[in-house]
């Protein structure tokens, strides 16, 4: 039985494929459209989860949309009505969308489900709709390596929910409670990514970068103002702060008065003052989470827990709930935020609506995530001969030793192979890597590939025995959720005069003898890479460390800054044209940069892609 997931019409379109419980395919529309965060229908997505298992849209027992939109309408009418005459604007903006297409989303469904099928309304897979949450949990829960445990759920909102609590059991999940909007964690978060400047539902994870680099001078203004905050985690927000409930910006006159000004405007300096607000939400951030966590375990004794959720991607609150939490373990859907809402989708008709057995893989059932499309040899080569591109093809054998010495003389290398990742993330599908041993790693990535801030941390891919030799880790993270110290043995002490040094000054410390992925507070986000999930990058890193003695690699995602990550071969040798990667490897191919044929020297190009 065939049942296929939708994400749509909000942020993060997605579609995953399962069948009989085993996911099959799972992808973000935004890869094939090449617009960050896409919210539109996922037509492209849906034909490649199709292609992918060789079935027409026909075969499908059922399509489920991860959200109940009704609900969420009445969701939209009770506050516009609680705060009126408040909002009226935002009313009459929100307003015209909902009546023409949200509120009548089954018809828009069909429609588009018709158009792909070509087929008549009732030959078309029955319809059905999963609660937001609910998604969330399926996706937390179902795959995960647990026959029981419990699951939090946190994010900006669903229909009302935006914090919940769910035991999970074999193949049943029960909601146990529920904290509604206005009271959202997710919301606090992204208003204090709105004042700083960054880009609400895509900037939360650049505040969590940045907050090293800051004191937590604000956390007791945050808590004696904007958040009144139990002993037990649960929360109420001061909504005299906030502007989201009922405008168009997160914060109001009021929130800038308490924190001495207006929010800095996208793209200007970042001074000390975003740094020490960035610290001190992070920090109110870990504190509800862990208090939550160790209300969970109290009610329920659980050893483990499940997360999803936007929340659920703060990999240092993660990487805290692991050292100092209650739970010995933890797994985290690796799409944790909207995208993975249509996984779950499809497994809460798998095991809820069609009350199907579960059975647990120790492992986990994401398949290391690796759940996108992939690329043939013969696609590959057409494609790079279409632009007569140069290049070589060598079998693993070769190729391995030769791209280590590459990467060992600090150059750049595009790396392409396998399938796409699904989630936030590039596990070594779709990545940069380089080595991380390297000084000018972190800001030749960041300036002259990325084209980001040179604050933004990279992460360390280690093989996944040999993690608790460079951390303070001993568990696996193999979806890049955890952040956790460097170990002692490697760290580089700070000097007298550099201990003096604020904000992004203290960027170029050395603070380890892996300086390009240690953060600025002696701190990596760590993916564990295993041989069996991604054999070709475990061999690379493999054989990097028998050349190196070093068995771990820095490791980014595909993409400039604004781009979603590279799906396709011509995806990525334009952007390795286009920045200065030194080489690109796809699949068994490799071509070096000065070998290849003159490319656009016109830098409009980066006006393609929304800055994030």
């Amino acid at each position: 039985m065939y049942i296929l997931g939708i994400s749509a019409f909000y942020h993060d379109s997605a579609v995953a494929l399962i069948e009989d419980g085993k996911i099959i395919a799972a992808v973000q529309e935004e890869r094939f459209t090449r617009k960050k965060h896409d919210a539109g229908f996922p037509e492209q997505g849906i034909k490649y989860c199709l292609s992918e298992a060789n079935i027409k849209l026909t075969d499908i027992e059922s399509i489920v949309f991860y959200d109940k939109p009704l609900v969420k309408f009445e969701r939209l009418l009770e506050t516009y009505l609680a705060y009126a005459p408040k909002g009226f604007r935002s009313f009459l903006a929100a307003m015209p969308v909902w009546l023409k297409e949200k509120l009548f989303l089954k018809s828009t469904l069909k429609k588009e489900f018709r158009k792909i099928a070509n087929c008549k309304e009732n030959e078309l897979p029955t319809l059905l709709f999963a609660g937001h949450h609910q998604s969330h949990a399926a996706s937390a829960f179902y795959p995960a390596p647990y026959e029981k445990a419990s699951v939090l759920c946190l994010d900006g909102v669903g229909e009302w929910a935006t914090t919940t609590c769910w035991q999970g059991d074999g193949n049943k999940l029960d909601l146990l409670w529920e904290i509604d909007f206005p009271h959202s964690l997710g919301l606090l978060y992204s208003a204090f990514t709105y004042y700083t400047g960054f880009k609400v539902n895509s900037g939360e994870y650049k505040l969590m970068g940045l907050a090293p680099y800051g004191e937590p001078k604000y956390v007791d203004l945050i808590l004696d103002n904007l958040l009144d905050l139990k002993e037990d985690g649960t929360f109420r927000l001061d909504m005299s702060y906030f502007n989201y409930a009922t405008g168009l910006t997160m914060t109001n006159n009021k929130f800038a008065k308490l924190f001495g000004g207006p929010a800095r405007k996208a793209e200007t300096e970042i001074g000390q003052k975003e740094m020490d607000l960035a610290r001190s939400i992070q920090a109110v951030t870990e504190e509800v989470v862990l208090r939550l966590a160790r209300t969970v375990h109290k009610e329920q004794g659980n050893d483990s827990l499940c997360l999803a959720g936007g929340v659920a991607l703060n990999c240092v609150a993660n990487g805290r709930l692991l050292r100092e939490g209650p739970f010995k373990n933890i797994w985290i859907q690796p799409a944790a935020g909207d995208a993975g809402g249509a996984l779950g989708a499809a497994l809460v008709a798998w095991y809820e609506h069609f009350n199907k057995p579960r059975t647990v893989n120790p492992d986990d059932d994401m398949q290391g995530s690796y759940l996108g499309p992939k690329a043939s040899a013969g696609e590959i080569e057409t494609y790079l001969d279409s632009v007569n591109a140069k290049y070589e093809t060598f079998d693993d054998s070769k190729l391995m030793p030769k791209l280590a010495k590459i990467l060992a003389s600090e150059n750049v290398v595009g790396w392409f192979q396998g399938r796409m990742e699904f989630g936030p993330r590039s596990l070594g599908g779709r990545s940069i890597i380089g080595d991380p041993r390297s000084k000018k790693m972190q800001s030749v990535m960041n300036l002259k590939i990325k084209y980001r801030e040179s604050f933004r941390p990279f992460a360390p891919a280690v093989l996944a025995e040999r993690v608790a030799d460079y951390f303070e880790h001993d568990t696996t993270s193999p979806y890049m959720l955890m952040v956790a110290p460097i170990a002692k043995s490697r760290r580089l002490e700070m000097t007298d005069e550099q201990q003096k040094l604020f904000g992004i000054e203290k960027l170029n410390i050395a603070r380890s003898d892996l300086p390009s992925i240690t953060h600025v507070d002696y701190s990596a986000r760590i993916q564990t890479v295993h041989k069996q999930t991604n054999p070709r990058f475990y061999h690379l890193i493999s054989e990097f460390e028998k050349q190196t003695g070093c068995a771990v690699l820095v490791n980014t995602s595909f993409n400039v800054r604004g781009e979603p990550i590279v799906c396709t071969p011509e995806d990525a040798y334009r952007c390795f044209m286009r920045t200065e990667m030194d080489y690109l490897v796809l699949e068994n191919v490799i071509l070096d940069k000065h070998q290849q044929p003159e490319w656009e020297k016109d830098d409009s190009w980066q006006t393609e892609f929304e800055l994030d």
